[in-house]
């Protein structure tokens, strides 16, 4: 009886640590297994993993293509006629090392906002040195190709891939409108 009683609690710890130590990769994720903060081990594979209970932790990024819609911005074009954009962006994360240590433990959230702000920089600044009859011409997609390659450079340095940005939405800013309608 006194053998059993001492038995049955390490067993059960010896399960517990067992399962603890094992963690699955699915084929739409990527794992870095940290260990104190540092990286050990990237998991780009999908798979049965194996790390250390309680020392290593496993921190799971999507791999798939994720969307981001760019706030509406205003621009001034080259005839200064005033514009409000709105755009969006494909990415991916493609270097899961260099995504973790640009953005650290918030992740995806401060990764979006960073890019939100390479993508209103490059729009601003390509729109910006085009007129405004280019924008709103069938020329929008070759400036949207224009804006996303600008912006992958930048975001390179983050371990993301701009994969595609289009320009949804191209308005009159709204006293403009009220403006261009009363008359």
């Amino acid at each position: 009886m006194n053998r059993t009683a001492l038995i049955l609690p390490v067993l059960v710890i010896a399960v517990a640590a067992a399962l603890s130590s094992v963690f699955i990769v699915d084929e739409r994720e990527k794992a870095l297994v940290l260990q104190f903060g540092q990286i050990r081990a990237v998991r780009e594979d999908p798979g049965l993993y194996f790390k250390l209970p309680i020392i290593q932790e496993v921190v799971r990024y999507d791999d798939r293509i994720l969307g981001l819609d760019v706030e509406p911005l205003e621009i001034t074009p080259l005839d200064d006629r005033r514009l409000v954009v709105d755009a969006f962006a494909r990415y991916r994360i493609i270097d899961v090392s260099r995504f973790r240590q640009a953005v650290g433990a918030s992740g995806v959230t401060l990764a979006e906002q960073r890019i939100d702000t390479i993508l209103r920089a490059q729009t601003r600044e390509v729109l910006g040195s085009v007129t405004s009859s280019e924008i709103l011409s069938a020329d929008r997609a070759s400036l949207a190709g224009r804006i996303r390659d600008a912006s992958r450079n930048e975001a390179n340095s983050l371990g993301v891939e701009i994969i595609d940005v289009r320009l949804k939405r191209t308005d009159l800013p709204e006293q403009n409108l009220d403006a261009t309608f009363a008359r």
